[in-house]
């Protein structure tokens, strides 16, 4: 959900632009994947059975269960790595994200799939691929921006035509 929300940051910059926009949608996908890498290696180091599997008897609501490790929560990591980035570029939209995010990761205590403390570990890291990434790759990712704008641009340009009409 939350993905294809910073997809649609990316839409709504003009195309021909490197606009906040579209370095918070490249910042948020990239962080997401940073944070998404970063919990593959401390799930490896630290492995904790999710709460169906320590506790049996537990019911899952509206779920199938998932036999990967617990801890962190890739859910919760992905969409704090996502909220954080856009709330870094606009505190008004990124207030909306971090909302999104806290609902998706108390649902996953709430059906069962994780601890609190899985979804707390999740945040951080998530939290932490934003903040490196908005400090640390700002530049590299303005690059990425101007060269991706370039093969969606003109895919984008004819809807921007018809929905924003130029001024003369």
């Amino acid at each position: 959900m939350l993905a294809a929300a910073t997809i649609g940051l990316w839409l709504v910059s003009r195309p021909g632009m490197v606009s906040k926009w579209r370095l918070a949608a490249a910042s948020a996908l990239a962080s997401a994947g940073l944070a998404l890498l970063t919990n593959q290696v401390i799930s490896h180091i630290w492995e904790r059975a999710r709460p169906t599997d320590a506790h049996p008897q537990a019911h899952l609501w509206f779920v199938h269960p998932s036999h990967d490790p617990s801890f962190p929560s890739d859910h919760a990591a992905a969409s704090f790595a996502i909220a954080v980035s856009v709330f870094l570029v606009s505190r008004r939209a990124g207030s909306v994200f971090i909302a999104a995010a806290v609902a998706i990761s108390v649902a996953r205590v709430l059906v069962g799939l994780h601890y609190p403390g899985d979804i707390a570990g999740g945040a951080l890291v998530g939290t932490a691929a934003a903040l490196a990434v908005h400090h640390l790759a700002r530049r590299p990712l303005t690059s990425v921006v101007r060269a991706v704008g370039r093969l969606t641009d003109p895919l984008i340009a004819p809807f921007w035509r018809v929905a924003v009409p130029r001024r003369r």
